[in-house]
């Protein structure tokens, strides 16, 4: 994949300055300027500048506000990220309330740049979940098992609502998953949308925001057959997923996996409370499943205790719930994020992962 550097944010606000200076100085001069100034995209979070910056390449100066290894459900906005905002000629955010003070922040900055939430147009009908666990919900996702089999013929073309919501829960209790892009289907929904906002941006560029976009489909619909054909490989008892909070939901539905659960729900800031630790003990060691998952944004404390108790192994490889890894990094582009996902459930859970080589023409 083509990995474009991003704009740091003091740069761009320099620059913004400077471009705020020179219009004081002479109209003639700020048309001149602005006709070879690129436009200030902002993206909130890590998954969002990579698709961003794989579509628009150098064409546009990009701010990401979330940096890697963040969490965004608690991520407390600064000064220069409200002034980042009050620049952008376009603002990419999640949406379903996945990065709450950045959403809040949006919709309080009165631009008229575009402000779009990304998730809620690229999958409008998203999975509902718990935002916290309460009890036990392995009855109603097992009400859905059949729902994991097909991932192409009919998993994206049915309701999301329908497949992890059961009776047990009332609408009232459940909330939008906002983590769509574990899902890869879903990641080739999140570029259209932003290569349609791109080229309404910056219309002389859109035959490359084209094709780039067609290149990148073309990658991320081998790496969802990768994933689909690595998940095949563990075996059948053993395809059940536990990690620290319930953010994997979409990778769940879409790669075949028979059941699963996490220590917290949507949200991994609210501390588990003993009797929910107690509980999925007690589930894990009736699954017999072999290895748990934590995560790089939170805390691994509970969930190593959780391991303990229940004598399984808690993978060495934390998982990317949240986001992506450190720019540069294996994991710090979408691509090697859910390839690193990928290998570390199929590994720990006794399949076989090969390592994903993509054959799209560059």
């Amino acid at each position: 994949m083509l990995k474009p550097s991003p704009v740091k944010l003091p740069n761009i606000l320099a620059s913004a300055a400077l471009a705020f200076g020179v219009a004081l100085g002479g109209c003639s001069q700020t048309s001149e300027t602005s006709s070879r100034e690129k436009p200030l995209v902002v993206a909130s979070y890590s998954v969002l500048c990579d698709l961003t910056t794989e579509i628009a390449q150098d064409t546009i100066d990009m701010a990401c506000l979330i940096e890697p290894g963040q969490d965004p459900h608690t991520y407390k906005a600064t000064s220069l990220a409200r002034q980042s905002l009050e620049q952008a000629q376009l603002v990419l955010y999640g949406g379903y309330d996945f990065e709450p003070e950045v959403i809040k922040l949006v919709q309080a900055t009165n631009t008229p740049a575009p402000k779009i939430a990304v998730h809620d147009q690229a999958v409008p009908s998203p999975i509902m979940a718990e935002a916290h666990h309460h009890h036990d919900h392995e009855q109603e996702k097992d009400d859905h098992k059949d729902d994991h089999k097909d991932h192409h013929d009919d998993h994206h073309d049915h309701d999301h609502e329908e497949e992890k919501t059961g009776s047990a829960h009332s609408d009232e209790e459940l909330e939008p998953d906002p983590h769509i892009w574990h899902d890869v289907q879903n990641g080739i929904k999140m570029a259209e949308v932003i290569r349609s906002q791109l080229a309404a941006l910056n219309p002389d560029d859109q035959e490359l925001y084209a094709k780039n976009a067609k290149q990148l489909t073309t990658e991320l619909e081998q790496l969802d057959a990768w994933v689909k054909a690595q998940v095949a490989t563990i075996p059948k008892g053993q395809r059940q997923l536990i990690t620290t909070h319930d953010a994997l939901g979409y990778y769940i539905n879409a790669y075949g996996f028979s059941d699963s659960d996490a220590l917290q729900g949507l949200s991994a800031e609210e501390a588990p409370t003993a009797a929910r630790v107690k509980e999925l003990v007690q589930k894990i060691k009736k699954s017999k499943v072999p290895t748990i998952f934590a995560e790089v944004t939170t805390n691994d404390k509970v969930i190593g205790t959780v391991a303990r108790e229940a004598k399984v192994k808690l993978s060495d490889q934390k998982l990317f719930a949240d986001g992506l890894g450190e720019k540069g990094s294996d994991t710090g582009t979408y691509i090697g994020m859910i390839t690193s996902n990928t290998c570390a459930i199929v590994d720990g859970l006794g399949g076989n992962c090969s390592s994903f080589a993509s054959k799209a023409a560059k």
